[in-house]
């Protein structure tokens, strides 16, 4: 296991977000909500990965998360992952857009569903696994898909 993954999401434990938006606490819970959500949901790791650590920039800068985050994840996980990681928000910040850009695409549907899982994490009463247990979860089996250095090139998000 990752010691550099496991301290960037312990970091997000006591980070406080906007209760407005974030009923359910910090973003280490709410990462773990998420990322719970994605693994009922879908067999692709990858996806797992970005939904597990698409906060991680907030223990850093919580306006400028996503590109923190993205930043941090550079070389831990594979280029796809860093990708939805640095892009998450983008359905939120200018819907029309990333859809007119990203239309067809794989990426298009990968942001959809994060940002689901992402408006679904916000349960107080949830209940989560820790850390280590996500992360072994994460890793368990074939991961190969995660790695950094197995990627046949850099992540292309206009590839249908």
């Amino acid at each position: 296991m990752n010691e550099e993954l496991v301290s960037l999401l312990r970091a997000l434990d006591g980070v406080r977000q906007s209760p407005k938006y974030h009923p359910e606490g910090d973003a280490l819970f709410h990462s773990l909500q998420v990322f719970e959500l994605a693994t009922r949901a879908t067999p692709d790791r990858v996806l797992w990965a970005a939904a597990l650590l698409h906060d991680v920039g907030k223990a850093v800068d919580g306006p400028l998360h996503d590109e923190v985050g993205a930043d941090l994840l550079e070389g831990l996980v594979c280029d796809r992952a860093v990708w939805l990681v640095r892009h998450h928000l983008d359905l939120l910040r200018d819907r029309r857009l990333t859809r007119r850009r990203l239309h067809g695409t794989a990426a298009l549907r990968d942001l959809e569903l994060l940002r689901r899982w992402d408006l679904g994490g916000r349960d107080p009463r949830a209940r989560v696994m820790d850390v280590d247990d996500a992360l072994a979860l994460l890793f368990d089996g074939d991961a190969r898909a995660l790695d950094p250095d197995a990627g046949e090139g850099s992540f292309d998000p206009l590839s249908p």
